[in-house]
């Protein structure tokens, strides 16, 4: 499993032109599961992402989190994190879980974030998403378990 955080001062996704998730301050995910992908994996990378403190504090340091700045989630599934592109010019996707392994497990992902007490707003499996951000510094973290 694999997250792509990036700190933004907005993003939203829409699907057929309607906003199906937005959000102000906080991290827009792209999400990634591969085939093999379980629980185990979601709940540390839930928990890293939402104690991930790379929010700049009174001393312009990176040092706090979505919670100590009251920022949301826009989680956005993307099997595409798993495109191999050693052989040749078109990605194999061959590792990325089906959608029936996988959409489970981004469900579970993103439950478990809002357990932890963050306010989840995400876009649709398997959709044809648009996704626009204003990426914050900007500030790019990518986590895999």
């Amino acid at each position: 499993m694999k997250v792509v955080v990036q700190r933004v001062k907005y993003a939203n996704v829409k699907v057929d032109g309607k906003t199906v998730g937005e959000i102000e301050k906080g991290f827009l995910v792209l999400i990634g599961i591969k085939q093999g992908d379980n629980k185990e994996q979601a709940d540390y990378l839930s928990k890293k992402v939402c104690n991930l403190r790379v929010f700049t504090d009174e001393n312009d340091k990176m040092n706090l989190s979505l919670k100590d700045v009251k920022g949301k989630l826009l989680i956005v599934s993307q099997f595409t994190l798993y495109g191999n592109c050693e052989d040749g010019n078109r990605p194999s996707f061959i590792e990325a879980a089906r959608p029936e392994e996988a959409i489970p497990l981004y469900e579970y992902f993103c439950k478990q974030c809002e357990e932890r007490g963050i306010e989840v707003q995400k876009g649709i499996f398997g959709a044809d998403m648009k996704v626009e951000l204003l990426n914050d510094g900007p500030v790019t973290i990518i986590i895999e378990k």
